[in-house]
């Protein structure tokens, strides 16, 4: 019924940036919060940012002043502007948002996840 579709990952060298998109379609009657997770080999998945539909913003410590997490309610979709990348941000990254369908509660969808890596 709901599908994210990531895009924006790849291989950047130390302090470069990237950004990340991730894109909700179906039939989707309303998105509450939008986050990004990530996880690195042989880690438990971490969130990184969440940012509500009214656009309030948290972001885990290791990344604040870095990343910036955004969306486009028009487009149903979320950014993640990702600066002054280091080698520890290398991870698989995740979208997540809580969606909802006609008539239908709110439900936590997944992407399919995107590969960041960040050379030395």
């Amino acid at each position: 019924q709901v599908q994210l579709v990531e895009s924006g990952g790849g291989l950047v060298q130390a302090g470069g940036s990237l950004r990340l998109s991730c894109a909700a379609s179906g039939s989707i009657f309303s998105i509450n919060s939008m986050a990004w997770y990530r996880q690195a080999p042989g880690k438990q998945r971490e969130l990184v940012a969440t940012i509500t539909r009214g656009g309030s913003t948290n972001y885990v410590d290791s990344v604040k002043g870095r990343f910036t997490i955004s969306r486009d309610n028009t487009k149903n979709t979320v950014y993640l502007e990702m600066n002054s990348l280091k080698p520890e941000d290398t991870a698989v990254y995740y979208c997540n948002a809580e969606c909802s369908v006609p008539g239908g509660p709110y439900v936590a969808y997944w992407g399919q996840g995107t590969q960041v890596t960040v050379s030395p």
